[in-house]
């Protein structure tokens, strides 16, 4: 079996790297993929003896179509039985102050890398009546998040298009699986809110720095502590979506945010999550710090449980 394993060099680290000691290994054979071969040291010391007997790395830029090709080419066959796509980045902050050519970059990846591999490996999934993409989302392409606006909607763009693509995928046998994970503690997002931290805010308007950087940069350690998971924990899911004879279509990794994205579909209107999101940050604030609280407990109770359960 060839799994592809794109991402910027998500293979290298992460969910990317911890993804293979979640999935069972026997008759299975790995492709990791990343665009930059010289970061691939820290995945073959974790590979480990498998290296080269179930797991190769190939060069792969989701960029590019050629490198994709080149890459898919390169397989025997060409036979590729799942599709991971677990490349992206990420943007935080107020939308006046990212440009719009950094908005398509990261479109470019999250979006259209992800577009421009199911065009080249759908095809033949759909010729040979079988075969599954994994595709790596997030609980933002359910909901919005304040100042997540420019990586939320990437997301959405990929949920709509899974969701639409999924449709004609059955009819060829073919199944599509979206993981939707919140947090996870990672290199990835400790860069992305050192970048935050040194934003250009000239163009934004003094009462909306205010909340970012008083509010939503406060607190954003303090939501990762309380919502946030490790990368081994989503590769716990993710390993058995993956080899799943009857994958789910969508698949949420932490539990504690089945609420969140549950008030948007119980009131149509949109109007029930935007004000209990909006009174809880901007006029409870008490009360989103209890909720924290109480959400470190749930975690902790949570990952005590696991720990448990694993002890022999």
């Amino acid at each position: 079996t060839g799994i592809p394993h794109p991402g910027g060099d998500a293979a290298a680290s992460g969910v990317g790297a911890a993804v293979y000691t979640g999935i069972p290994r026997p008759g299975l054979r790995f492709f990791a993929t990343m665009r930059d071969l010289e970061k691939k040291q820290a995945l073959e010391r974790q590979a480990g003896p498998v290296l080269e007997q179930t797991l190769e790395i190939r060069e792969l830029d989701v960029g590019s179509e050629e490198s994709i090709r080149r890459c898919v080419d390169s397989i025997p066959q060409r036979k590729v039985d799942v599709l991971v796509n677990n490349a992206g980045v990420g943007m935080i902050g107020p939308v006046e102050s990212q440009s719009v050519s950094s908005i398509q970059r990261l479109f470019d990846t999250n979006f259209f890398g992800l577009v421009r591999l199911v065009r080249e490996i759908f095809p033949d999934m759909k010729r040979r009546r079988e075969g599954h993409v994994v595709v790596m989302s997030s609980v933002l392409g359910l909901q919005g998040l304040l100042f997540n606006d420019v990586y939320s909607a990437s997301k959405f763009a990929v949920e709509g298009f899974c969701e639409s693509l999924a449709l004609q995928a059955l009819k060829f046998g073919v199944n599509i699986s979206l993981i939707e994970p919140g947090p996870v503690l990672t290199e990835f997002e400790r860069k992305l809110y050192e970048e935050a931290a040194t934003l250009d805010l000239s163009a934004v308007d003094k009462e909306t720095m205010d909340i970012f950087q008083g509010f939503y940069m406060a607190y954003s350690k303090e939501v990762f502590t309380a919502l946030g998971q490790s990368p081994e924990e989503v590769a716990e899911v993710k390993g058995p979506v993956i080899t799943s004879e009857q994958p789910p279509f969508r698949y949420q990794t932490n539990s504690l945010y089945t609420p969140i994205t549950t008030l948007k579909h119980a009131d149509p209107s949109g109007n029930l999550p935007l004000n209990a999101f909006h009174q809880m940050i901007f006029q409870h604030d008490r009360l989103f710090k209890a909720s924290l609280s109480l959400l470190k407990m749930l975690q902790w109770r949570k990952r005590r449980d696991l720990d448990y359960r694993k002890t022999p």
